[in-house]
């Protein structure tokens, strides 16, 4: 009994074990179909995460790509506008340097012909500095002796207008003033003979009664006196002109 009871036992644990069996692998099953469902789902979102990351690369990259080649478009453009930019800075430099070039030898020519007028014109030169100060040194004389004949003609004058003056004086002075002017070289070089014989004859203006200025007297004589030296002046550099022309 009791080996038939130990049987009895064994056997029933193995039908136990051979029951549990079914629902062991049916829970398995079940297990794996979940799982398969989770990775497949867990694989599609990885695969559309995937996608979608490609695609973003992607864009980025043609924007890149597209920046790049609008950045590369802005600089060519940029480059050919500084090469034309300095080529014309070049040809400018160029086109200055043979405008320098060419008014440097316009220059040189010029200061070669100047240089060679100054060598001509040297000796003239110096005779004319010689002809000008000889003909200073004859208009310093004339001018001292319009001077003088200026006193004289301004007191002759004075006697004219004068009342208590005697006449013979005034004639005294016109007498001298005529031999000077007829002996004296400068004045004869300047004809003043003639020209004093028409202030004698001629001019007769006096001031007023009460007049105490003398220069205030005659008329025609300052006209020849201021015209006596515009002749000085003039002889002085016609002298020069035909000194400079004998040469």
């Amino acid at each position: 009994m009791r080996r038939l009871s130990g049987t009895s036992g064994s056997w029933n644990l193995s039908l136990s074990k051979a029951l549990a069996c079914p629902a062991h692998l049916t829970s398995g099953w079940i297990w794996s179909r979940e799982s398969q469902k989770e990775i497949e789902k867990e694989r599609e979102a990885c695969r559309q995460r995937t996608t979608a990351f490609q695609r973003d690369l992607e864009a980025k990259y043609h924007a890149m790509i597209s920046e790049n080649r609008r950045a590369v478009a802005q600089l060519s453009l940029e480059l050919e506008k500084e090469q034309n930019r300095t080529a014309s800075y070049r040809e400018a430099l160029i086109s200055q340097g043979r405008k320098l070039v060419e008014e440097k030898k316009l220059l040189e020519q010029e200061r070669a012909q100047v240089m060679q007028e100054k060598r001509q014109v040297q000796p003239l030169r110096n005779a004319y500095l010689s002809c000008l100060q000889k003909e200073e040194n004859w208009q310093r004389r004339a001018r001292l002796l319009l001077k003088e004949f200026e006193a004289v003609l301004t007191e002759r004058q004075n006697i004219y207008c004068s009342l208590f003056l005697p006449r013979s004086k005034r004639l005294e002075l016109e007498k001298s003033l005529l031999v000077r002017a007829s002996v004296d070289p400068v004045a004869a070089d300047l004809e003043m003979a003639a020209g004093l014989t028409d202030i004698f004859q001629h001019d007769t203006y006096c001031g007023d009664v009460w007049n105490t200025n003398k220069r205030q007297n005659g008329r025609l004589m300052w006209l020849y006196l201021k015209y006596w030296e515009l002749v000085v002046e003039l002889k002085k550099f016609k002298r020069v002109e035909e000194a400079i022309l004998e040469k």
